[in-house]
């Protein structure tokens, strides 16, 4: 039985929008319950709006720990100022603070091999620097996740990512961590993150 939400239902719609939007439906029911039903029936018409305050609830805490747009902004600014060594101990604290252990390769395509609970990845990093990433860095993270025999890869960007990449990574289950999930991911943590978030 497959119990996942369609993604056209107004319930899934609304989880994909700010949490204010389904508090003011919620109101709005609870307003209208109050105008056009009689005093006995309100608290009736009223419980309508419990869903809305669910998905209102659920909506503000999924959004809670996402990062905005200044701190996306500030956090690829900071990744790009960074010199390789830098960059390279704030990879290995991001991943070990994910419960991974890290350990830097020598790899074509690959910079990182990492192994959490028995499975193993790569991570490529070193053209976090490039404007705009294009399929050709991808291929050779692909061939290395296929020498070693990994199956989780990712990639990180702070610049564009072309079509074509993208759609190569997805075909071939690459991560691309970018935007809020590089901002989550690098944005934390102690020592050589805090110089990242600029404290």
């Amino acid at each position: 039985m497959d119990l996942r939400m369609n993604p056209n239902s107004l319930f899934a719609i609304l989880m994909r929008r700010p949490w204010w939007v389904s508090g003011g439906i919620a109101v709005g029911l609870v307003a209208l319950a109050r105008l056009v039903l009689p005093q006995q029936w309100f608290i009736v018409g009223a419980a309508s709006a419990i869903p809305f305050i669910a998905i209102a609830a659920i909506a503000g805490w999924r959004r809670l720990g996402t990062p905005g747009e200044a701190r996306i902004t500030a956090t690829v600014e900071r990744l790009r100022a960074m010199s390789w060594p830098e960059l390279a101990g704030a990879v290995v604290e991001a991943w070990k603070r994910d419960g991974y252990q890290v350990l830097a390769i020598d790899e074509p395509g690959a910079d990182f091999e990492v192994v959490k609970a028995g499975r193993r990845g790569v991570i490529a990093a070193r053209r976090w620097k490039a404007a705009r990433l294009g399929i050709e860095p991808l291929r050779e993270l692909q061939a290395a996740c296929e020498r070693r025999e990994v199956r989780d890869c990712w990639c990180l960007v702070t610049g564009e990512v072309s079509e074509p990449a993208r759609k190569f990574a997805g075909q071939h289950r690459i991560v691309l961590v970018e935007g809020v999930e590089l901002a989550r991911r690098m944005g934390q943590g102690s020592q050589a993150l805090r110089w990242l978030r600029g404290s």
